[in-house]
């Protein structure tokens, strides 16, 4: 591979004596890694049903590499949730978060959603998972892989930061800002980057980062901690930025980070304004482990109370209290389309808070809350998407399906990953299942596989009709 010489000139005084292994590593073949979702199995049971082979990834407690051939993109336990397919190092930033439940977390620059599915499987269907991305096209990307996922707490938005961080001062508990970057650290696993980094070059993400940070800033609590992560090695778009954070907002202090053995130190050496706590940021270098370049920094912003102030305003006060506001989420439901649902609900073990079910026209979801700070914006996605009228009729979502488990469901169709008929479900074929059962199928079944939804179908007689998502199908 033919490296850029200013590119390598940087590597060499930045790696000195390591500065041959970089170069050796490019000779290696990349690895690939997925991730469990343990909102659906542990890492304990999906080692009992592993299809592939997979082995521990060191740092990341349900986290596995997998051979490339394994191709298990194309298996039918992805289209159950069970698992993203994330390059190793990129699943540190998501496992080094803290998250305690109830959080209101903030994902800035998300798709396709990889740190998201992370978040939310960490969250565990409590607090809200609010996951951002500006592009319109990127973010219906993200709304998929939440839903396949099975989240049931997220909203998802496509906007600028400056709007978001109009709606949400000093609002979330915690925020990841996986920021778009140069990427230098993906070189190996993907050369066309190089090209791009030729075009833009570092200062270009600089000023990028720069804005993004300041808004984000904006929307941390005091006491809130934000994770800022790149996939480059460059100090000015690592370091620099944690300076600049640091610069505009005094109260931040960087907190060490969970650490493993091949971690670097972040490098305050390198940068005109860097401080010797710059060192608890971590530095991955493909030479000295398993998985590509990326940089972490974990971040808090410190409250009045650290700085013996008195611990809250009166303009903080309002500021909590106007959060908390709660809107009348079935102000514009229709009786006679709840009713529908609500028999659903009850044929199938439902059980919901009607406070948080909300019509948007035949659309049913149930919202997680906080709604008042969502108007105005560009929303894909606020909560799960129940289902919706067609014809009068309620038909449960595919969102739905992919969010419940198979013992909360009463009218299941289970399938052994071997049956042939797993793949005609998955492309939309109508099953023939008379052996299955010994009296017919009639309503909503919930298709799974060794026990893991897939979605719906619609029982009648001795087949089933399928419900599966068209865009979602085997392909």
């Amino acid at each position: 591979m033919d490296l850029p010489a200013p590119f390598l000139e940087k590597m060499r005084d930045l790696l000195g004596e390591e500065y041959e292994d970089y170069l050796r590593s490019f000779q290696e073949k990349r690895v690939y890694g997925l991730r469990i979702n343990t909102l659906k199995l542990s890492p304990e049971q999906w080692e009992r049903m592993d299809p592939f082979g997979t082995r521990k990834i060191p740092w990341v407690e349900n986290g596995y590499y997998y051979e490339e051939e394994m191709r298990p993109g194309k298996h039918p336990y992805y289209f159950a949730g069970l698992y993203y397919l994330q390059e190793p190092s990129a699943m540190t930033p998501g496992s080094r978060l803290p998250i305690c439940p109830g959080d209101r977390v903030l994902d800035l620059c998300a798709a396709p959603g990889g740190k998201s599915t992370q978040l939310a499987a960490r969250l565990n269907g409590s607090g809200l998972l609010v996951s951002n991305d500006i592009s319109n096209s990127r973010a219906k990307a993200l709304l998929k892989n939440l839903e396949l996922f099975g989240v049931s707490n997220s909203v998802i938005l496509s906007e600028s930061p400056h709007r978001l961080a109009e709606h949400f001062p000093e609002f979330f508990d915690k925020i990841l800002i996986d920021a778009p970057c140069s990427g230098e650290g993906m070189f190996r696993k993907d050369p066309s980057v190089i090209k791009s980094w030729e075009r833009n070059g570092n200062a270009f993400y600089e000023k990028l980062q720069k804005e993004i940070v300041t808004y984000a800033l904006a929307m941390l609590k005091p006491g809130g901690m934000l994770l800022y992560s790149t996939c480059t090695f460059h100090p000015g778009e690592n370091e620099g930025i944690v300076a600049y954070m640091k610069k505009i907002c005094p109260e931040l202090r960087i907190l060490p980070i969970e650490g493993y053995e091949g971690f670097g130190e972040g490098r305050p050496d390198k940068i005109a304004d860097g401080s010797e706590d710059m060192k608890r940021c971590v530095r991955i270098f493909p030479h000295r482990m398993q998985g590509e370049g990326h940089f972490l920094a974990l971040l808090q912003k410190r409250t009045s109370e650290d700085f013996g102030e008195k611990p809250e305003s009166k303009a903080g006060k309002r500021q909590k209290a106007s959060s908390l506001k709660k809107t009348k989420n079935r102000a514009n439901t229709k009786e006679e389309d709840l009713e529908s649902f609500e028999a659903f609900a009850r044929s199938a073990g439902l059980h919901l808070d009607p406070k948080r079910i909300q019509m948007r026209g035949d659309r049913m979801l149930y919202v997680p809350g906080w709604e008042d700070r969502f108007q105005g914006l560009r929303i894909l996605r606020c909560g799960l998407l129940l289902g919706e009228w067609k014809n009068r009729l309620f038909e449960p979502s595919q969102a739905l399906a992919m969010s419940l488990k198979q013992e909360q469901y009463p009218d299941t169709v289970n399938l052994p990953v071997t049956d042939k008929r797993v793949i005609k479900y998955l492309k939309g074929e109508t099953l023939e299942i008379e052996d299955l059962t010994s009296k017919p199928l009639t309503g909503w079944q919930l298709v799974c596989v060794d026990g893991f939804p897939l979605g719906f179908a619609k029982g009648s007689a001795g087949t089933l009709k399928n419900k599966y998502l068209p865009g979602w199908r085997w392909q």
